[in-house]
């Protein structure tokens, strides 16, 4: 506490916002007056319970432990202090909502995830962990959102049109202490990707939702618009954030094996299992909107299916190809995209996988082709299971995964899926030009 008072007096710091993200995919969050910081880091900001039942539209969901009665308490984390480049005059903090005595509240998202490390740690594994995201650059113009080019995938021509937005960007996350590893133009129109370098799961998810406000905040002062929608333009590529991850123990990769197939460990085998067994109901976390689906459709490079191969972009689980060292392998989860809160999808993927070395899982033959290609019977044959073609279908299968359900708890469980649900019902009475228009300007 006594580095970031020291930071928020010499860096002229007004308000510090204290985030969060919400099961509806939203970052939300409240600020407190640099003069009331030290109080506030302490007892935290006040806060009704029933944030965490309200969806992406603002609709409260009927959630027992939800409504107008009883509040939480917004306490950052003085670790992720950061001042925003972007935002003169303001800071920001990673924030867990706890019960008014200081106790963990059953509804946090980022406690969830801090669980499943611990989970994890008991097994002697900590997991490294780094989002691929996607987002479509644009303009506004009333409801729709013009592309800010139509440069084709990795081209110079992109590199050139999105140059000036791009380096501030860049700057912007470097100096939060976020590590740009990569950045290019992808394949959709106005698409871009940049990418953070790997960290521990807790402050990877962090590290997520600060690049998601920094691309967004960096665009509007550039007049324009980042939105990490999945599908923003129905006619487009559509937008993940590709989830690569490895487990590490005593300073090693666990996943690493020079001996093992394609590189890859039994440890990293029946983690990868753990993942595929799980894989129907995880995606109802780490696909979270309705928007998601459009995307996640066979022969998109998504992972509509479950299976795995070595650097088969169309699996739904991919071994990496070491980069350098061997010591680099790790596994990228296809089915993931930005509308999902990332401290949900990171801790079920990380009980997904814990499960599968606790039971000795085999995750079956590797596919080296689009699994689309193949026929229904081979499919079959393989075990290749398509993936819930819809929120609904993957709320479902969620609903019917004891392990996930019971990692999430009763509260967190039960208001996840009403928020889910209702999202599903409120975009099913519309067309797919209001809900790409919903989603790219909430997400």
């Amino acid at each position: 506490m006594t580095e970031v008072l020291r930071r928020a007096r010499e860096e002229n710091v007004s308000l510090v916002r204290f985030l969060y993200a919400d099961h509806g995919g939203i970052i939300r969050g409240k600020a407190a007056a640099a003069s009331r910081l030290a109080e506030r880091i302490e007892s935290g900001i006040g806060h009704t319970r029933a944030m965490m039942a309200m969806s992406m539209m603002d609709e409260l969901q009927p959630v027992d432990g939800m409504g107008p009665v009883g509040e939480v308490r917004i306490v950052p984390d003085p670790n992720t202090f950061v001042t925003l480049p972007y935002a003169f005059g303001v800071a920001a903090m990673l924030s867990d909502q706890v019960n008014p005595d200081g106790t963990p509240w059953d509804g946090c998202a980022r406690t969830f995830l801090k669980q499943a490390i611990a989970d994890l740690a008991a097994e002697g594994y900590e997991l490294q962990a780094a989002f691929e995201p996607e987002f479509t650059l644009g303009r506004r113009e009333g409801a729709e959102l013009l592309p800010i080019d139509e440069s084709l995938c990795y081209s110079a021509t992109g590199f050139h049109l999105a140059h000036d937005y791009t380096i501030d960007l860049v700057e912007a996350l470097n100096k939060q202490g976020l590590e740009v590893e990569h950045y290019y133009p992808e394949l959709g129109h106005g698409q871009q990707e940049v990418s953070i370098r790997h960290a521990a799961a807790l402050r990877a998810a962090d590290n997520h939702v600060l690049l998601r406000e920094t691309a967004r905040a960096a665009a509007i002062r550039h007049g324009l618009w980042a939105s990490f929608a999945p599908k923003p333009l129905p006619d487009q590529a559509g937008n993940g954030a590709h989830l690569h991850a490895s487990l590490w123990s005593n300073g090693s990769n666990a996943f690493a094996d020079a001996s093992g197939r394609f590189g890859l460990s039994e440890v990293g085998y029946r983690f990868m299992a753990g993942v595929l067994a799980h894989l129907p109901g995880l995606v109802a976390l780490t696909c979270g909107s309705v928007n998601s689906y459009r995307r996640l459709a066979p022969s998109m490079w998504s992972g509509a299916y479950a299976c795995y191969g070595p650097d088969n972009r169309e699996a739904a689980v991919r071994i990496c190809s070491p980069v350098g060292a061997a010591g680099s392998v790790n596994l990228e989860l296809k089915p993931s995209d930005s509308s999902g809160n990332p401290y949900l999808a990171l801790g079920g993927f990380i009980h997904a996988g814990l499960d599968g070395i606790r039971r000795g899982l085999d995750p079956g033959e590797p596919l080296s082709v689009d699994p689309a290609s193949l026929s229904s019977s081979e499919r079959s044959r393989r075990s290749v299971v398509r993936l819930p073609a819809s929120l609904s279908d993957a709320l479902d299968a969620l609903a019917a995964d004891t392990l996930l359900m019971s990692a999430l708890g009763p509260l967190r469980a039960t208001a996840y899926l009403a928020v889910k649900r209702s999202e599903a019902a409120h975009f099913a009475q519309h067309d797919v030009r209001y809900e790409c228009y919903q989603h790219w300007m909430k997400l």
